[in-house]
């Protein structure tokens, strides 16, 4: 005789296995979300790796072959329209976050006639929870928060040494005049 009761509610896991709790980040696909300190983490740091690529081709191309520079500009330009693209999609997945189409991202060509219009894709919050593009994205790691860092400690450091040098500079002149 079995002695399990069939009234019983079942002991095991009823969650299916193909639900997600974290979107994949992909950088080939626009589908998905993206959080705003990845989005600006990644864009920074794809926009650092390519100057320093195009740097080292320059470099290369100016001991290789002189000053021609041929390979240096077709270089950037290959990087340019990588950037462009890596841009785009980031964007739209940024986008995506914040329960928005991702038609919202043209607004990056508009930013060539109307500066820090890109500042809406860090400022405005994700959606919480899951919307129509997607489950949210990966929490964020510390190596994210550094990246995305970055841009605003040099612009301070950068407004700090604008104001501080010609101050210096006119410290220094004033000494020189007084010791005279």
């Amino acid at each position: 005789m079995n002695d399990t009761n069939q009234y019983q509610a079942p002991q095991s896991n009823v969650e299916t296995s193909d639900t997600q709790r974290y979107c994949d980040i992909s950088f080939t696909s626009a589908s998905g979300r993206l959080g705003r300190v990845r989005y600006i983490a990644y864009t920074n740091g794809f926009m650092m790796l390519l100057y320093l690529i195009f740097g080292l081709v320059a470099a290369l191309d100016a001991m290789l072959f002189g000053s021609t520079g041929i390979v240096a500009i077709s270089g950037g330009v290959i990087l340019l329209l990588i950037g462009l693209y890596l841009t785009f999609i980031l964007t739209i997945q940024r986008c995506h976050d914040f329960d928005t189409s991702g038609w919202l991202s043209l607004l990056l060509i508009v930013n060539l006639f109307i500066p820090l219009i890109f500042l809406i894709f860090w400022i405005v919050p994700g959606t919480q929870g899951p919307n129509k593009y997607g489950v949210t994205s990966a929490p964020h790691t510390t190596v994210h928060i550094l990246l995305a860092l970055i841009i605003p400690i040099v612009a301070i450091i950068g407004i700090l040494a604008a104001i501080a040098i010609p101050a210096y500079n006119a410290y220094i002149e004033q000494a020189q005049l007084m010791q005279q």
